[in-house]
């Protein structure tokens, strides 16, 4: 009787229990949406934001205490930026380019969406948005129209459509804030990734002042005027290993440090009031939100949600809201507020997972293994949920771009979906990364390159000793960076892997070097070396060069009209693989840049890898 009443418990439970064990499609997580860049409407009541609900980033907005989201912008092509003007709340200004081309142009967008106006008209030239004026009657912006490879600094007037060139100046330059007063316009001139200076331009006169003049390499950014217009609020990592808050008097004072510790300040916020500081701190990738009283100076821990990624602080006009993103290993990016009065936070954006539970994603492990040289290498470790300690799993190793970046506890649709099906994913912040200090975001730079790519040899074995990963399925994975390193330890570590996905990477320095946008040259050109003087060690770390010594199977995919990383580089490096008889498969997307905006693209694409990775790794 207890064997039969046990059988007939079972028979019930099975369909249950099958639902708790079920595997998604990658067209399912592909379909999880996000929200994010919201900026708020001068009155408090709205948010304008970007969600890929279509497939691709598009202008919807939403009632921050109620109502609908409503889709404003019905375009094919991505939207890369909305900003509401701050005064006139009938327009909201946003920027598109084509293709993923980068060649943003500027649009004006009616609140209810019935009306659009194109304000700029040459798809040859990048235009970069900036600062509203305090009044909302004019913008500030930079373009490239007089010579690609620099960017000068113009006005707009919103309604007459009349636009002023304020600063013309050989340089890389962006609009950073305008002064209440209208009388300054902030830019900041970029060098490299890791050094640039501040200038205030007069918007009548066109003088210009160094604000930060310094010696050695240092960052100036996040800046935020004062309420009065006297002193400028900004991030700096002069003088000190990590980013902290300083202030400069306005026109010409000093940088004084007023908070700073031994992780970097991300953003800065200047309460309406002007009598607080709300900033996010950067723990291991983490994110704590605090107030930072600048008379008294004390600091305090605000009732933001933990676990993840904080962005996009901003205040309503009454100071009363602070609206921001969030977003965690197990929670797609979505759009909240934080009431000032009541130190709660509430949801405005419900994004879609596409019917896949919130309960099935994987938190990771944060966890650090030594390099060569005994440098800490920081990242995260995710674990299918039934993993054994058997030595059997495959896994993926994601190695993040920039490569003045840093891996973060972000939600990863493609990594959920690996786990999902049985692969272990860990994706380190190898030196070079940002995050952990300036000296070791410097420890890849030039001549440094091989110990990045060292680091990434090291992996494999690391991960071996968790006793979870079969060594005969380790994959190497990346984007940009993350892909010229993909190709960098399939060619000088080929025994390692038993595969490689490389998304846009570069593949021969020298290349990339001359054919990447005009624009972006020295800036790369400082992180990478020069193709002149360091001619040598560029092929020596080049794939290209070396490619007869890549074994693992490769599958690479490249937009067509990528600016940054050219086709050519993802082309030259195929046809020597066919040419040597190697395994490679590649896809190109004619209608995408760097990287993939288009969801059928994206589906067409990890389609291709998920079957690329089962055939020569999974299921081998």
């Amino acid at each position: 009787m207890r064997k039969k009443l046990l059988l007939s418990i079972i028979l019930t439970l099975l369909p249950f229990l099958v639902l708790f064990a079920q595997t998604y499609t990658i067209e399912q997580y592909l379909n999880i949406r996000s929200a994010s860049s919201p900026t708020v409407s001068p009155d408090g009541k709205f948010i304008a934001y970007l969600t890929d609900i279509t497939g691709t980033n598009q202008v919807w907005k939403v009632g921050i205490s109620s109502g609908c989201p409503e889709q404003l912008t019905f375009f094919e092509d991505r939207v890369q930026f909305v900003s509401w003007n701050p005064k006139d709340g009938s327009w909201i200004l946003f920027g598109k380019d084509i293709g993923g081309n980068e060649h943003t142009q500027l649009f004006l967008l009616k609140f209810d969406g019935s009306e659009i106006r194109r304000l700029t008209y040459n798809d040859n030239v990048i235009y970069n948005f900036g600062a509203w004026s305090g009044d909302g009657t004019m913008f500030a912006f930079t373009s490239n129209e007089r010579n690609r490879a620099f960017f000068d600094v113009y006005v707009m007037n919103v309604k007459t459509g009349k636009v002023k060139l304020v600063w013309q100046n050989d340089g890389n330059n962006s609009v950073v804030a305008w002064s209440p007063d209208n009388k300054y316009i902030l830019v900041s001139q970029n060098r490299s990734s890791f050094d640039n200076d501040l200038y205030l331009v007069e918007y009548e006169s066109g003088k210009v002042y160094n604000i930060t003049p310094h010696t050695e390499p240092a960052r100036y950014f996040g800046a935020k005027f004062s309420k009065d217009g006297k002193r400028i609020y900004l991030l700096s990592d002069e003088g000190k290993e990590f980013v902290g808050i300083a202030y400069i008097d306005v026109p010409n004072g000093k940088l004084n440090y007023i908070y700073a510790t031994n992780w970097d300040v991300e953003t800065i916020e200047l309460s309406k009031d002007g009598k607080y500081l709300i900033f996010i701190l950067n723990v291991d990738g983490y994110s704590g939100v605090y107030s930072l009283n600048l008379t008294t100076k004390k600091i305090e821990k605000l009732n933001f949600p933990e676990g993840g990624i904080i962005g996009s602080l901003k205040f309503t006009n009454d100071g009363r809201k602070i609206i921001f993103t969030y977003q965690s290993p197990v929670k797609n990016q979505d759009i909240y507020y934080y009431d000032v009065s009541t130190r709660m936070y509430k949801q405005v954006t419900y994004s879609s997972t596409a019917g896949i539970p919130l309960s099935s994603f994987v938190q990771p492990q944060l966890v650090r293994f030594k390099s060569f040289d005994g440098l800490e290498i920081p990242g995260y470790l995710y674990f299918p949920k039934d993993a054994k300690k058997d030595g059997s799993l495959p896994v993926i190793v994601s190695i993040h771009g920039g490569p003045e970046a840093q891996e973060l506890p972000r939600f990863s649709a493609i990594y959920q979906y690996f786990i999902n099906n049985g692969y272990v994913v860990y994706a380190p912040n190898i030196r070079g990364s940002t995050g952990y200090g300036k000296t070791y975001a410097s420890l890849d730079n030039t001549t440094k390159r091989k110990d990045a790519i060292r680091d990434v040899s090291l992996i494999p074995e690391f991960l071996k000793s968790t006793g979870y990963i079969n060594p005969n399925k380790i994959v190497v994975f990346g984007g940009s960076y993350g892909g010229y390193m993909t190709l960098a330890a399939v060619t000088f570590y080929p025994d390692l892997w038993a595969a490689g996905v490389d998304l846009v990477g570069i593949s021969n320095f020298l290349t990339f070097l001359k054919n990447t946008g005009a624009w972006r040259q020295k800036h790369r050109m400082a992180e990478y070396g020069d193709p002149e003087k360091d001619a040598e060690f560029l092929k020596e770390i080049s794939p290209f060069y070396h490619v007869d010594r890549i074994k693992a199977p490769l599958m690479i995919i490249q937009g067509a009209n990528d600016p940054r990383v050219p086709k050519s580089e993802s082309d030259q490096i195929v046809e020597s693989i066919k040419s040597r008889g190697g395994i490679v498969e590649y896809l190109v997307f004619d209608d995408e840049g760097h990287g993939l905006s288009k969801l059928k693209n994206r589906i067409r694409a990890y389609k291709a890898i998920v079957e690329f990775l089962d055939k020569y790794v999974k299921n081998k």
